[in-house]
């Protein structure tokens, strides 16, 4: 799908897989993201959340950063209810799109290509809020790698900022075909095989051959948190289909969910 020439592995940006960086470069599915995704449940329950956690806890005209913002879809709605918007994406089509629809549109959004391992460019305490959706932190090779991603997070964010996050939940493929050999393969390996971790899952996507994925268990996710310093203070897991919350959720939720949305504060 890409007519550039592929990059060898030790000069992809840390925590880029292969995968992930032949998706950042596509232009076709920058053009086609929103069109692809317009019938997604889950974006108008994460938005609903984010906008909920922002008129609870936000000031008109904060500023909110989007890490891995793709086509700018949150974004743009958070702008349009009053903030400001910071999109940070790998891609350069993304943000293209991002700069047009904002252009076009009148909205305060700024536009910084960066990888989420490596944010040093953003000062301490510099934005209000962020989010990162639609399984962004996963998408990011290497449990350092997300940690790192996390701990610019706690840095980047102002006192009394909220990071809404959402991941997808490891013990959900019990569910899906093939999936219990799955987590009994992905188990053996993490144990046998230098490079793989527990969660981590490789698949093809959107003419990706080799798309990059890491599930989360809910004690790992809330771990890696407090060692950014910061704690969940709202969990929502996700329904099957990702369109509301779970049901009943005080029964197997971490083993029932799909995913989860975290509103998440500073310790």
């Amino acid at each position: 799908m890409a007519s550039y020439k592929r990059k060898p592995q030790w000069q992809l940006p840390r925590g880029v897989s292969h995968g992930l960086w032949d998706y950042a470069q596509s232009e076709f599915i920058a053009e086609d993201y929103d069109e692809y995704f317009s019938y997604t449940q889950l974006f108008e329950l994460d938005q609903r959340i984010v906008l909920e956690t922002l008129s609870q806890t936000g000031q008109p005209d904060d500023l909110v950063a989007d890490l891995g913002c793709g086509t700018g879809r949150a974004l743009e709605e958070v702008v349009k209810a009053g903030y400001r918007g910071l999109a940070i994406d790998l891609s350069w089509p993304m943000l293209r799109i991002v700069q047009q629809k904002a252009s076009q549109q009148g909205l305060k959004i700024q536009c910084l290509r960066a990888n989420l391992v490596e944010l040093g460019v953003l000062a301490d305490n510099s934005v209000n809020h962020c989010i990162s959706l639609f399984s962004t932190l996963g998408m990011i090779s290497g449990a350092a790698n997300r940690q790192a991603c996390l701990n610019h997070v706690s840095r980047i964010l102002k006192p009394g900022g909220r990071f809404v996050l959402h991941i997808h939940n490891y013990w959900y493929n019990l569910y899906d075909p093939g999936g219990p050999r799955w987590l009994f393969s992905n188990w053996l390996k993490s144990w046998t095989s230098a490079g793989v971790e527990r969660g981590d899952r490789h698949f093809s996507y959107r003419g990706v051959p080799n798309m990059f994925l890491h599930v989360f268990r809910y004690r790992e996710i809330k771990k890696s948190l407090a060692r950014a310093g910061m704690a969940i203070e709202k969990m929502v897991p996700l329904h099957a289909q990702r369109q509301k919350p779970l049901t009943r959720p005080w029964l197997l939720r971490d083993l029932r969910a799909n995913g989860w949305i975290l509103v998440i504060r500073h310790r």
